[in-house]
């Protein structure tokens, strides 16, 4: 159990980040949760499932592909908890679409928000964790990212730029005692992963590619993020871990 830790979750409001938000409260994380005004409901939501836990939560609006917005964001989390601990950088978009004819504003969206936006959080808190010599900092990546599937090249290319910040950000601040690592996960039934999954067929496909021969649920991706968190993941630095029931086995 963690005690007077403090994480902070982008894209918390849904699917994977909910879940880890939700799981390190119950591993003892006070909680500062992110992601964009649309989904606010949603996130209050999760709010109140970590209140149910007994852990400190509060909420933080921010785009994190807008500097301005998170240096905002990194500043009020600060103020409102005098540090954090651990950062989870879960939010990210999919927008689907072949290469021939993909719109340059869908390429920089998926770029701005995935890639660029773990790069801006990071950058935003590592000051304080630098001064406390200590943090942990976990990039949710994807399978997508080594591997890749049609008309995902734009999303592939994102979540391949979160794993190479990772490794080199992690022989950066090594020395400072803190880590970097990522984690992938594989086909997991989210709103997002629907775009894999919508068609039974494909759904079907993805299971007989995967060694356990089932689709992943967001809790599945909870217990390897809560690892790398946490001190018992102290001699961890600059790995991708893959969290995918058996699909890429490298």
């Amino acid at each position: 159990m963690t005690k007077d830790k403090v994480a902070l979750v982008t894209g918390a409001s849904r699917g994977i980040g909910a879940a880890i938000a939700i799981g390190l409260a119950k591993r003892g994380y006070d909680l500062a949760l992110n992601d964009i005004l649309l989904v606010q409901d949603d996130l209050e939501n999760v709010a109140t499932s970590i209140q149910e836990t007994g852990q400190r939560v509060e909420r933080f609006l921010a785009d994190v592909s807008n500097k301005a917005a998170v240096e905002c964001m990194a500043a009020d989390v600060l103020n409102a908890f005098g540090q954090v601990d651990a950062i989870v950088n879960n939010a990210g978009i999919l927008i689907a679409g072949e290469m021939d004819g993909l719109p340059e504003t869908v390429w920089d969206a998926v770029m701005d928000v995935n890639a660029k936006g773990s790069f801006l959080v990071t950058q935003a808190f590592l000051p304080s964790m630098k001064a406390r010599k200590y943090g942990r900092i976990v990039n949710i990546a994807s399978i997508g990212g080594k591997h890749g599937a049609p008309e995902q090249a734009h999303y592939s290319a994102s979540k391949a730029a979160v794993m190479g910040f990772s490794r080199v950000l992690a022989q950066e601040v090594g020395p400072l005692g803190i880590t970097v690592n990522c984690v992938c996960p594989g086909i997991i039934f989210t709103d997002m992963g629907r775009v894999n999954l919508e068609d039974p067929q494909v759904r079907k496909a993805w299971q007989a590619k995967t060694a356990m021969a089932r689709i992943g649920e967001p809790d599945d991706v909870v217990g390897p993020v809560a690892f790398l968190a946490s001190d018992d993941a102290a001699f961890v630095t600059g790995q991708t871990l893959n969290v995918d029931g058996g699909i890429v086995f490298s």
